[in-house]
């Protein structure tokens, strides 16, 4: 699938904290980059050595991840002026968001090895199998049972930053060296465009023009991104009117379940984007709460946070020697 490449003028659309951590995570480059920060790595030459990406992309990425206060520079020896990468406060707290997307890529997507990783969470001493769910009630929510309505940072925001719409790695070469997930899941999801339209598809935005309308999205644009979630098995199409022939495109579930990724990087993009608070207020309708959704370990139900987690590969890294994040 061809990413997002496309000019186009911008758009205003009504704030999402969803969009606002897409333009950050949905770039497949800065992915890459994320991960490995993840598994210990922090110095450039590592980063290249390990993802074979290209010193002037690598450079790219690396400043807007620190612009964007995701990395920041540090040395580890200052006599030698040895540069590193390391996460932030921010940074770190975006792990939440990866291990949703890793949770989902675990239960939906086939692929060999089934799960790259066994994470065991230190403060129960278990195996987890961590789920985005309300704080209220302990339990995962899904988007049948979540309402919503506008907060105090609703308002309207461009869609698009130009010079975010730039060439994406393909997440299939994410996998070359360590097998992933996430990189699964974000596959599935396609790039910045295939974020947005499955966002649509959660408001019950089903139709074709409807799509586009909301969106500004050009109608070959739009058309590869319903096919590639048709292919998928994410969306499946619906006819509701004859002569003419009429379709809309409504979530199967594989594509529902995506919806707990999409309400980790909201609570994401909520703490650290959002500086006149969230965009939406989201209501818990099974346990009647508004609640702000957390990643939590099955086991035990509290949330999880990086610096208590360890994780063993169920895949032969040989280079690999980090188990766990050090803030």
């Amino acid at each position: 699938m061809n990413s997002l490449a496309e000019n186009i003028e911008p758009l205003m659309a009504e704030n999402c904290s969803v969009r606002r951590t897409v333009n950050i995570i949905g770039d497949g480059w800065s992915f890459m980059i994320l991960r490995e920060c993840y598994f210990g790595v922090r110095r450039f030459q590592d980063f290249q050595e390990i993802l074979s990406i290209p010193r002037g992309t690598l450079t790219a990425r690396l400043n807007t991840l620190v612009a964007e206060n995701i990395l920041k520079k540090t040395t580890s020896d200052p006599t030698k002026k040895r540069l590193e990468y390391r996460l932030t406060s921010q940074g770190i707290d975006l792990y939440k968001v990866m291990i949703a997307l890793m949770s989902y890529g675990d239960k939906w997507i086939e692929a060999s090895p089934k799960q790259p990783l066994k994470l065991k969470h230190k403060t129960c001493n278990h195996e987890s199998h961590p789920f985005v769910g309300c704080p209220h009630c302990r339990q995962e929510i899904t988007a049948a049972e979540v309402t919503y309505r506008n907060g105090p940072g609703f308002g309207h925001e461009p869609a698009y930053p130009g010079p975010k719409l730039r060439k994406s790695a393909d997440p299939l070469f994410i996998e070359k060296r360590r097998p992933s997930s996430v990189a699964r899941a974000l596959r599935a999801i396609g790039d910045q465009w295939g974020f947005m339209v499955l966002r649509e598809a959660f408001f019950k935005v089903r139709r074709f023009d409807q799509i586009q309308n909301k969106l500004g999205i050009s109608p070959n644009t739009l058309a590869n991104r319903l096919n590639h979630f048709l292919n998928e098995g994410m969306f499946q199409r619906v006819q509701y009117q004859s002569n003419p022939d009429r379709f809309e495109y409504r979530l199967t579930p594989k594509g529902r379940a995506i919806f707990s990724s999409f309400m980790a990087m909201l609570a994401w993009g909520d703490k650290w984007l959002s500086k006149d608070g969230p965009p939406i207020i989201l209501n818990h309708e099974k346990c009647g709460h508004d609640f702000t959704p957390l990643v939590m370990c099955d086991f035990c139900k509290n949330e999880i946070h990086a610096k208590d987690m360890r994780y063993d590969t169920l895949y032969v890294d040989p280079k690999e020697s980090v188990r766990h994040l050090d803030e």
